[in-house]
């Protein structure tokens, strides 16, 4: 019961939450001594502690030998909290490790518009981190590295990351808005003088400001227009259901209407009938004392039969007793 997602868990991804994680590396995090003493019982708010424990990130490392930050991973995938306590893990800018294990999870489990719009902020902090790799060795790193492994890599602390959907797919039919980086936005804005140099006017900036602000319309539009696409669709449906509630509510009276008529039918063939009358008036008992009277006459033709059964028993007898001794004395001896 200690291995089992918690009842009622959605699926992700079409699968269980846990089999996110490969099996040969689910089968380690559950042998680990970590995942037996530390992640025993851990509910979404005393996990808060165990993360701010944590002195590193990391996969496997020696003989597959897995990390607490990936034992962690996959108690979150388990228990499955609610969405507003992941964005509280996120939004935690002082409890990096923590952080750092909400964004994994994000990655793991949100759609992909959802993972852009929620892990890109992220890109601009620039907290270190301490990795340890599969060799066991320790290197620094940084909160932005760390989320641009997310973004773009395929494998990441040794767990296959989920299919991600480019940005510009999303950008075209999703309606996501451009990401602007925060160099674009201080060039736009003004607040880097000394970048400024690098362009020959301020008709450099003025096309910065004009294509963000396209894209942004597009996105916008996009927006827009998926929703009412969506809502039109909303509404089709509620037609197709108006639509068979009539056709059911037809078909309902139409039955109601063919069952009238047989009954209507069944009444009119009825009166023509004469012979309902008479057994309503007493014809059955009139008829009844008649069979009653013939009942004795065939009672008095049994023990006719009866009489005829000693005859036939008599006949009987007779071929017994003439005609066996007979056959036994002619026959026995031939055969003999």
């Amino acid at each position: 019961m200690a291995n089992t997602t918690v009842r009622g868990a959605h699926m992700i991804h079409g699968t269980n939450p846990q089999f996110l994680i490969e099996r040969v590396v689910r089968a380690r995090i559950y042998d680990s001594m970590y995942w037996k003493h530390e992640c025993f019982a851990l509910t979404a708010e005393t996990l808060i502690d165990k993360a701010v424990e944590l002195e590193y990130v990391g996969g496997t490392y020696g003989m597959l030998r897995p990390s607490p930050f990936l034992c962690l991973v996959c108690k979150l995938l388990q228990i499955q909290p609610e969405r507003e306590i992941v964005l509280e893990y996120l939004a935690a800018g002082d409890l990096k490790y923590l952080r750092a294990l909400a964004a994994m999870y994000i990655r793991m489990t949100f759609p992909s518009i959802e993972v852009y719009e929620l892990l890109e902020p992220l890109l601009n902090d620039y907290h270190k981190l301490r990795y340890r790799d599969t060799t066991g060795q320790y290197s620094l790193s940084y909160m932005d590295e760390f989320v641009d492994q997310l973004l773009n890599e395929e494998r990441v602390c040794d767990l296959i990351m989920p299919r991600l959907t480019k940005r510009s797919v999303l950008e075209e039919n999703e309606g996501l808005r451009p990401r602007t980086s925060k160099l674009e936005e201080a060039l736009v804005l003004g607040d880097a003088p000394g970048l400024e140099r690098g362009y020959d006017s301020d008709d450099s900036l003025d096309r910065l400001r004009r294509e963000r602000d396209e894209k942004r319309a597009r996105a916008d539009e996009t927006r827009a227009a998926r929703k009412r696409i969506e809502a039109h669709a909303r509404g089709m449906r509620s037609d197709d259901d108006e639509d068979e509630d009539d056709f059911d509510s037809q078909q309902s009276e139409s039955d109601e209407e063919r069952l009238r008529a047989r009954y209507m039918r069944s009444r009119s063939v009825s009166p023509d009938r004469s012979v309902s009358p008479d057994r309503a008036a007493g014809s059955d008992r009139s008829i009844s004392p008649d069979r009653r009277s013939v009942s004795p006459d065939r009672r008095s033709i049994s023990p006719d039969r009866r009489s005829i059964s000693p005859d036939r028993r008599s006949i009987s007898s007779d071929r017994a007793g003439s005609i066996s001794p007979d056959r036994a004395m002619s026959v026995s001896p031939d055969r003999a």
